[in-house]
């Protein structure tokens, strides 16, 4: 433990108080894309829940497809704009953390697999738990090695 005595004889001034600068300090514009970001694709989001509504005894198809899809656009994304072109800094603000994270829905997932435990339907459950994750990350994975691949293939010809 230490004591004021230990702080003094470290050369730290005892009572002294660090003042430590704003959270947002600087961080309004990333702050303010994030939101908008997220708005549009929340709005997205429940789009595709209309377009294709799941019955309440349904399999969560809309959840899952729009989750999976939206990690493929994160694949494409995070390619392009860490080993493409350079992007505009608060591009990925924008649409990785915003649009995107308000388009994927994984707390609605967990909701989806609660209610058809509740259902009596451990088995769609199960299905539905291991299935999300398992194809978030292989259609991350898959999209963002086919996006390597175009962009290597398009900077070979540009030579």
């Amino acid at each position: 433990m230490t004591t004021s005595e230990d702080l003094a004889a470290d050369g730290a001034a005892v009572g002294a108080v660090r003042r430590r600068p704003p959270v947002l300090r600087g961080q309004g514009p990333a702050v303010a894309v994030v939101a908008a970001g997220g708005a549009l694709g929340a709005a997205a989001r429940y789009g595709a829940g209309l377009l294709w509504p799941t019955g309440p005894s349904a399999f969560p198809w809309t959840t899952l497809l729009v989750n999976v899809a939206g990690c493929a656009v994160i694949g494409v994304f995070l390619v392009v704009v860490t080993e493409g072109r350079p992007a505009h800094p608060l591009l990925r603000p924008f649409f990785g953390t915003g649009v995107l994270g308000g388009f994927t829905t994984f707390s609605t997932y967990a909701v989806d697999v609660r209610r058809l435990l509740e259902e009596g339907r451990p088995g769609p459950a199960a299905a539905y738990l291991g299935l999300t994750p398992a194809a978030a990350m292989a259609a991350v994975w898959a999209a963002a090695a086919v996006t390597r691949r175009l962009l290597r293939r398009g900077a070979g010809r540009a030579r």
